[in-house]
């Protein structure tokens, strides 16, 4: 799935985000509103990670 998929699909996902990453807000999920990068720099704030750890849960996100 892409980018622009994941964006188009945000309301769906986000009960699969919420199951995996509990220490994310409302606010915070109303920032991310499925962007990429917003969504990498939310999990880096949130659980500590590298950059490249962060996209990788993107990228599991998407498929």
């Amino acid at each position: 799935m892409n980018n622009d998929i994941v964006e188009g699909n945000w309301k769906q996902l986000k009960g699969k985000v919420r199951e995996n990453w509990g220490k994310l807000t409302d606010d915070d999920f109303d920032e991310i509103a499925g962007k990429k990068d917003n969504f990498v720099g939310k999990i880096q704030e949130r659980y500590g990670m590298k950059r490249d750890e962060a996209e990788r849960e993107w990228e599991k996100l998407s498929k």
